[in-house]
């Protein structure tokens, strides 16, 4: 079976790959041709994930699933939420994100937050969600040189490294992203998918 990842980015895509199960290869938006911005306009995250599989779906009719992320630091009254990769502006940039996160605790005792992931899957003409959620807190400056976004300020609950510190595994064993997807799976393998 092939399963259409809807994104364009390759640190999620390598992330989702490396847990995928046999019998299911994965297509990233640019294997099938779909160079397009998708627009994610919606005001909660699982809106935006549900937005993603439509436009692809629409375009190809195809099984596909996309997933949304955001980070939600309640010290900042849930901010930067669903506006997580457009926080600091619409040129997406991590470190801007992480300069502006970093300002804007400043002072703050309460330095928890969450990730939540939603993904959105098309199958079959239904829609199926996925969430997974991270628990953690915001450190006072970077560590580690791994993984993308937030994750060198990200430091889960119980560990003592940042996401950014661990390997593809460790990460993908206890985040958000990984939590959401292995309920994913866990679903397609219901359905007995040959290879």
């Amino acid at each position: 079976m092939e399963l259409i990842f809807a994104t364009h980015n390759p640190n999620k895509l390598e992330e989702i790959q490396a847990m995928m199960p046999g019998g299911i290869k994965l297509l990233s938006l640019e294997d099938v041709g779909l160079h397009d911005e998708i627009p994610e306009t919606a005001s909660t995250i699982a809106e935006n994930a549900v937005l993603k599989t439509d436009y692809v779906r629409k375009r190809l009719n195809k099984p596909v699933f996309a997933d949304d992320t955001g980070l939600i630091i309640p010290a900042l009254n849930g901010a930067p939420g669903v506006r997580s990769a457009r926080y600091a502006g619409e040129n997406r940039d991590s470190n801007d994100n992480i300069d502006l996160v970093l300002k804007n605790l400043k002072g703050k005792q309460d330095r928890s937050a969450h990730f939540l992931t939603v993904i959105s899957l098309y199958l079959n003409g239904v829609q199926h969600l996925f969430e997974g959620i991270c628990t953690g807190e915001i450190l006072e400056h970077r560590t580690g040189n791994n993984g993308f976004g937030y994750d060198p300020v990200f430091q889960p609950d119980g560990f003592s490294q940042s996401f950014a510190e661990m390997d593809l595994q460790e990460k993908a064993a206890i985040s958000h992203r990984g939590k959401a997807f292995q309920k994913m799976v866990q679903f397609l393998e219901t359905l007995n998918i040959d290879n």
